[in-house]
């Protein structure tokens, strides 16, 4: 390793813009290195330390010796986001959702503390933002997607969320301020929003509208509170079996869902949120707030957009069987970060890290790649502080259950599966490259039928 670089960080005040990015944790200040550089070769070079990277990285040290691997990961922490909607309703602390992210890079395996760039597919590089250029015989790519809160008009001059009553589970810095906005509730509308964009976890949004109406229940406030589901999208949810028993729940429990209407405005000041009805572009709706739900916008990471890597839209161009890039064949992908036409969950990087691991497997020895992700993804859909609805699906939109149960029922074990145990299998399981996902253990329990 070269001698140690000190590198002095300049404030811009140049762009509002980028402060409001750098409040969510969303753009980050980019270092200076003057005339430094260094130059660092891996066999695997992991892009991104989320769950998909550190899969990956303790798979690939496994497989080819720490030596080979590295990671590049700017946060000093890293989280469990799933947790998040237990966290946004006060069931679980924010802290127990974090852990150093010294404390998942597997060790021996190197870290480079910075922000990517750029990707150089072409000459098989890689540059940070402190200068270094890395260079790689083998590439996975696993940084995630953005998240787009500028682009709510109003939203990013809001200083104060808790006065106003605003609260997101998307964001660490911003999930207390939902059970913030659920505790001082008094009377009125509970108003949850789904964007017009592709999104991480697509449960998430109504998971805390159900749990608000239990909690509202518990204190009381049930009678005098109005739940709206304010949705872009024309389905309550994607998968027919789960969207039949989420409209059961949403009738009995009085809860209004609108569908096709996306936000676009916040008016802090009047407590209002602005939605635009997505069926008759231009007409839009006001609805008054006692507390307001943000789901942000999202977005593909603009590094991968910036690169030759991207499709149209802007997502990693992968194969959607081996994961292996469509014209890179040393360049793969998993997670958010990718074109991949299935949920963006951490169960589906679970299922794709094994599909992933063989595939570089077969890449290493000149072989063709010989397993296929099947679309598998899960969202446990929390229904109440002890319930869950476990959703689990592939590609092709039908229901891939690892019980033999009907899973689409509310279920006190699902919630205790999601609460307790998942969180564990995450920790100890996946990020030690460990767990493929539930696929041997469904053929297990259908007798070899699924």
């Amino acid at each position: 390793m070269d001698k140690e670089i000190i590198i002095m960080i300049h404030y811009s005040q140049r762009s509002k813009h980028c402060m409001w990015q750098l409040k969510f944790g969303i753009c980050r200040l980019h270092t200076s290195s003057g005339n430094a550089s260094s130059k660092e070769h891996y066999k695997v070079l992991v892009l991104g330390g989320g769950s998909g990277g550190i899969a990956m990285s303790a798979r690939m040290k496994r497989k080819l010796g720490a030596e080979n691997v590295a990671v590049v990961e700017t946060s000093e922490m890293h989280y469990y986001q799933p947790i998040w909607t237990l966290v946004g309703a006060g069931a679980k602390s924010v802290a127990s959702s974090g852990r150093p992210t010294s404390s998942v890079i597997p060790p021996g395996v190197k870290w480079v503390r910075s922000n990517v760039q750029e990707i150089h597919p072409d000459t098989n590089t890689v540059r940070t933002d402190n200068g270094m250029e890395i260079s790689y015989q083998y590439l996975i790519v696993a940084l995630g997607l953005q998240l787009h809160y500028e682009k709510i008009k109003g939203l990013p001059e809001i200083e104060d969320w808790v006065k106003f009553k605003i609260g997101s589970n998307y964001s660490v810095q911003t999930v207390e301020k939902t059970w913030s906005a659920l505790q001082n509730f008094k009377e009125g509308n509970a108003v949850f929003s789904f964007p017009n964009t592709p999104v991480k976890c697509a449960g998430a949004p109504q998971k805390i509208m159900y749990l608000t109406d239990a909690y509202l229940r518990k204190t009381g406030k049930r009678a005098t509170a109005n739940i709206m589901y304010n949705t872009s999208l024309p389905v309550l949810f994607g998968i027919k079996k789960y969207a039949d028993a989420l409209w059961e729940i949403v009738k009995n429990r009085d809860i209004q869902v609108n569908l096709r209407h996306n936000l676009i405005e916040v008016r802090a000041n009047k407590q209002e949120a602005v939605f635009e009805n997505l069926d008759n572009p231009g007409e839009t709706e006001v609805f008054e707030y006692e507390m307001l739900h943000v789901t942000p916008p999202m977005g593909p990471n603009p590094v991968v957009k910036g690169s030759s890597l991207a499709d149209e839209g802007g997502w990693l161009d992968v194969n959607k069987e081996t994961l292996q890039h469509n014209r890179y064949p040393n360049v793969f992908g998993i997670g958010d970060c990718t074109n991949l036409p299935t949920a963006k969950t951490a169960a589906a990087v679970a299922a794709q890290s094994s599909i992933l691991d063989r595939t570089i497997s077969k890449v290493l020895k000149n072989e063709t790649p010989d397993r296929k992700y099947d679309g598998y993804t899960s969202c446990p859909l929390v229904t109440s502080y002890s319930t869950v609805i476990l959703a689990e699906f592939d590609y092709s939109g039908q229901p891939l259950e690892t019980f033999p149960i009907d899973q689409s029922k509310e279920r006190w074990t699902m919630y205790h599966m999601k609460a307790n145990v998942m969180p564990q299998l995450y920790w100890h399981g996946l990020l030690k490259g460990f767990w493929g996902g539930p696929g041997p253990y469904r053929k297990i329990m259908h007798l070899g039928m699924k």
